[in-house]
């Protein structure tokens, strides 16, 4: 396997992604200018940004789009062991599809930069209609989130959608707390936290749909 790519060695316009991605982590998706951004990156240009994604709202597609390429591989090696033991259909293999892949996500200083970043933006995600993210459908992910789809076809679409984000940012946020953390103040390990946070994710995604009466007032 060949060593990845210094910054240094990477094109302008990865470096603006990645610069991106830890200014939007650290400051918000709206904390961070275009200047800054571009100053990070290396880029002379101040308007590096606006030439390579045309906006802001362009380049925030831009990362979420690289990242989910990057993770294509390893969704497709676990979707065909899943094919190979039967599991298609289990939940927890689907959800471990989708989700276990952003651990191996680290910016260049080691960071959980992703998982903030992506954290910001599903809390913008309006779309009701289920994996609808606005960005690119890698055909690995799209198959998962259509083997999801299938495995909770007992709930209305934009219930699936809601509970979809909803467990996915319990995920992201077990990244981001325990990321750096020394075991001992946590009380318990990350392996342990993972394995509880996953069985959690399952229960919220699968339960079924219980609404309550409504009540009456006065």
């Amino acid at each position: 396997m060949s060593a990845p790519l210094t910054i240094e060695a990477m094109d302008g316009k990865t470096r603006l992604i990645l610069a991106g991605e830890q200014l939007f982590a650290q400051n918000g998706i709206n904390g961070a200018s275009m200047r800054e951004i571009a100053t990070k990156a290396g880029q002379g240009n101040h308007a590096a940004v606006q030439y390579h994604f045309g906006s802001r709202e362009g380049l925030v597609r831009a990362i979420f789009d690289y990242r989910m390429e990057q993770m294509e591989a390893e969704r497709g090696a676990m979707l065909q062991r899943a094919k190979t033991t039967g599991s298609l259909k289990d939940a927890r293999t689907i959800l471990e599809i989708i989700l276990l892949p952003q651990l191996h996500l680290h910016d260049a200083d080691g960071n959980h930069s992703y998982a903030s970043f992506l954290s910001q933006y599903l809390l913008q995600s309006r779309s009701p209609e289920f994996g609808d993210f606005s960005g690119s459908e890698p055909p690995h992910l799209t198959e998962a989130l259509q083997l999801m789809r299938e495995r909770v076809d007992y709930l209305p679409p934009y219930v699936a959608q809601r509970r979809l984000i909803s467990v996915s940012l319990m995920f992201l946020n077990i990244l981001m707390r325990h990321h750096g953390t020394d075991e001992a103040g946590f009380g318990e390990s990350f392996p342990n936290a993972l394995e509880d946070t996953m069985e959690q994710i399952v229960g919220s995604m699968c339960m079924p749909l219980r609404l309550a009466s409504p009540r009456c007032c006065g």
